[in-house]
């Protein structure tokens, strides 16, 4: 199993989550957690995700949410999950 940690901080607004989603699920990619919160007006979410079965290559989806968020006004970041731990091992 490849799994990613996918993190989405911004203002909320509406549809946040299916955009993010219907981006995972257009291109085989199963969520397997997801935690998301809304805190005075700003939207956080964590999901943990499968990629073994996608159609496109890791690098792609990380530049696809990239730019995803930026046209619905969030920072996405996708990381591979052995990288998300090491870098906040503490």
């Amino acid at each position: 199993m490849n799994k990613a940690i996918i993190t989405v901080v911004g203002q909320d607004t509406v549809g946040i989550i299916a955009r993010v989603c219907t981006y995972l699920s257009d291109h085989s990619a199963n969520v397997l957690d997801i935690s998301q919160t809304i805190i005075d007006g700003f939207f956080n979410m964590m999901m943990i995700v499968d990629y073994s079965a996608t159609d496109v290559a890791f690098e792609t989806i990380v530049e696809d949410l990239d730019a995803l968020g930026e046209d619905i006004g969030v920072r996405i970041r996708c990381q591979r999950e052995e990288i998300f731990t090491k870098m906040h091992r503490v």
